[in-house]
C-alpha cells in the first residue's frame, strides 16, 4: 500500500515529522525524505491527488533505478593467490589493475566484488596465512606395523605429517615412537624437505613438545625451544581442543591417511627405510595431484609463492639435547642415566640442570655453565674432573711413591732416605702414605732443617717410622748430630786408655 499520499496529507494538516512516522508505521527518514521531495519542487498533496501512483513517484523521483551496467569480469583466483605474497595488499593489486587496464572500477566497489566472490568460495577462509609464515605439524592417528625378523614382533610405526599453510605442501614420515627425540629429529627433516625455515610451528598438544597445556601460556618443552631457537622460528602451540587452529594439518593428515598410507595397507614391511621409502613414493604424487579449489597442484603452489619467502636453513644441522633437573650429591657428582658426572664442589646439595646430548654433559647453575664432560656409556662408573674436586680431596687423589720422594727432595738427602725405608717396611705403596703424611705434618710444626737433622740421626741408627721420627724431635736429639766435630773436646791422654794399636 502507497503511503506517500498521506505523508504528504498529514504534512499539510501541520503534523510534525514523528506523529506522521507513528500514524503510517513507517520510519521518520522516509517521512522526511518525501516531504523534502515534495518541498523542492514545491508539490502538495492536493497536487498529486488527480495523478496515477506511478506518476506521482516519477515526478517526486521515485520512479525505478536505471539498470547497472555490466561490469568486466575478474580473475579473483589470481588475487587470491597473489594475496598469498608478503607485502601484497588489495589496494596494490586494484592499483595494478587499473594501470593494465583490466578492469575499471573503484577501490570500494572492488573490494566489495572480492569479499562476495570470496563468500562463494567452498574453501574455508577463517584463516588467512602468508607465504612462509606457517608450518603445522601433527601425527596420523592411523599407524602401520613393521615387521622386526631379528626381534620376530611387530613393532608400530608412528606417521609424522608437516603441511605450510599457504601452500598446503606435504611432508610425512614414519618413526618408532612419538617421544621427543623423534619428534625434534622429524622436525628437522621437514624443514630439510622443504628447503628452508618459516617463521612460526604450530604444533599440536603433545606432550613431547608442550609441556603445560594452556590456551594462554602454554610450557614448551626445552628441548623444543632450544631446536626453536637454533633455526630462529617460533613455537606456537594450538589452542586445547581446538582442531581449527591447525585446519591445514587436520586435512594434510586425512590425505595423507587416505592417499599414502591406506594404499600400503597391504604390504609388509621389515625396516623404517623400506617404509619410508614407500611412503616418499606416494607422497610425491600427493604434492604433484591438482587441487581443485586451487586449480593447481601443492608442489607447483609452493614452488610459486612460498618456496621463496621461507627463510634459509642453518649451517649447522640441530644437535638434540634433553634436558633434567638434578640435586648435587655429597661426592659433588650427578647421576645421568646410570653414569656419574663430576661438578665444582662448592655446589653440593643445590639444584642444576643439566643438558645432555649423545656425546656431551653439561650441567648449569643459575643459567651458567659450571661443567662439561664428555658422554660415558659405562654404568654406575664415574667421570671426574680434578679441578672440580676440593683442596683436601685433590691432595689425596694425587698421592703416589713418586709425589712423597719428590718432597722429600727438597727436604734433604736424610729426609730421602727415611721415606725410602719407610717403603721398603710395607707391602704396598699406598700403606705408607698416612705414615709420610705424618711427616709432612712434623715438616710444617718443626721446619725443613730439624726434620732433616732427625732423618739423618734416625738414619744413623737405622730408626725408621713416624713415632721414632717424632721422638727424636720431641727429645730435640737431632742436635747433637748437628755439632760440628771440631766443637767436641779430644780424648785425654791416659794409661787406661789402649789406643788402635792394642787391636792390632
Amino acid at each position: 500500500m502507497e503511503k506517500f499520499r498521506e505523508i504528504l496529507r498529514l504534512h499539510g494538516l501541520g503534523y510534525s515529522q514523528c506523529q506522521i512516522a507513528r500514524s503510517c508505521a513507517v520510519a521518520r527518514s522516509t517521512v522526511q525524505d518525501y516531504v523534502r521531495r515534495a518541498s523542492a519542487k514545491g508539490l502538495s498533496y492536493d497536487d498529486l491527488s488527480p495523478l496515477t501512483d506511478g506518476e506521482a513517484r516519477a515526478l517526486l523521483g521515485k520512479g525505478h533505478r536505471q539498470p547497472r551496467p555490466v561490469q568486466e569480469a575478474i580473475d579473483f583466483e589470481y588475487i587470491q593467490r597473489e594475496l598469498k605474497r608478503k607485502g601484497v595488499t588489495l589496494a596494490l593489486l586494484w592499483q595494478e589493475g587499473l594501470d593494465t587496464g583490466q578492469w575499471n572500477c573503484s577501490y570500494g566497489g572492488f573490494c566489495r566484488r572480492y569479499r562476495r566472490w570470496k563468500g562463494r568460495q567452498n574453501l574455508s577462509m577463517r584463516q588467512e596465512h602468508k607465504a612462509g609464515e606457517k608450518l603445522f605439524v601433527d601425527y596420523c592417528g592411523l599407524t602401520l606395523p613393521i615387521y622386526d625378523p631379528i626381534l620376530d614382533q611387530t613393532v608400530t610405526a608412528q606417521i609424522f605429517v608437516a603441511c605450510l599453510g599457504a601452500s598446503n605442501y606435504t611432508f610425512a614420515e614414519a618413526t618408532p615412537s612419538q617421544a621427543l627425540p623423534h619428534w625434534i629429529g622429524s622436525h628437522c627433516r621437514a624443514l630439510r624437505f622443504f628447503g628452508g625455515v618459516p617463521q612460526v610451528i604450530v604444533p599440536d598438544n603433545l606432550k613431547s613438545g608442550v609441556t603445560a597445556p594452556c590456551r594462554y601460556e602454554p610450557g614448551i618443552n626445552r628441548s623444543y625451544q632450544e631446536f626453536a631457537q637454533h633455526y630462529g622460528l617460533a613455537i606456537i602451540p594450538a589452542r586445547p581442543k581446538h582442531p581449527q587452529d591447525k585446519a591445514k594439518v587436520e586435512k594434510a593428515v586425512q590425505e595423507v591417511e587416505r592417499q599414502v598410507l591406506a594404499p600400503l595397507r597391504h604390504q609388509v614391511f621389515r625396516s623404517f627405510t623400506a617404509l619410508n621409502e614407500a611412503i616418499r613414493a606416494r607422497l610425491e604424487r600427493l604434492n604433484q595431484r591438482t587441487m581443485k579449489g586451487y586449480g593447481m597442484s601443492r608442489q607447483t603452489l609452493f614452488e610459486r609463492i612460498e618456496q621463496a619467502a621461507l627463510r634459509p636453513l642453518p649451517p649447522t644441522s640441530f644437535v638434540f639435547a634433553q634436558w633434567k633437573t638434578a640435586k648435587v650429591n655429597l661426592d659433588y657428582h650427578i647421576e645421568v642415566e646410570k653414569h656419574y658426572y663430576s661438578l665444582p664442589y662448592w655446589l653440593v646439595q643445590r639444584p642444576v640442570q643439566v643438558k645432555f646430548s649423545e656425546h656431551q654433559v653439561e650441567i648449569f647453575y643459575e643459567g651458567q655453565r659450571v661443567a662439561c664432560h664428555q658422554r660415558s656409556k659405562a654404568p654406575y662408573r664415574h667421570t671426574t674432573q680434578a679441578e672440580h674436586m676440593p683442596p683436601e680431596h685433590w691432595a689425596y687423589k694425587r698421592q703416589s711413591k713418586q709425589t712423597f720422594l719428590t718432597w722429600a727432595a727438597h727436604i734433604g738427602p736424610q729426609t730421602v732416605a727415611q721415606v725410602e725405608a719407610i717403603f721398603a717396611l710395607k707391602e704396598h705403596e699406598e700403606q705408607a702414605f698416612r705414615t709420610l703424611k705424618g711427616l709432612q705434618r712434623l715438616a710444617q710444626s718443626y721446619g725443613h732443617w730439624r726434620l732433616e737433622a732427625a732423618c739423618a740421626y734416625a738414619n744413623q741408627f737405622a730408626l725408621v717410622g713416624l713415632k721414632r721420627v717424632r721422638s727424636v724431635l720431641e727429645n730435640r736429639l737431632e742436635q747433637a748430630t748437628a755439632q760440628s766435630p771440631m766443637a767436641v773436646a779430644p780424648i785425654p791422654l791416659h794409661e787406661n786408655v789402649r789406643g788402635p794399636a792394642y787391636y792390632r
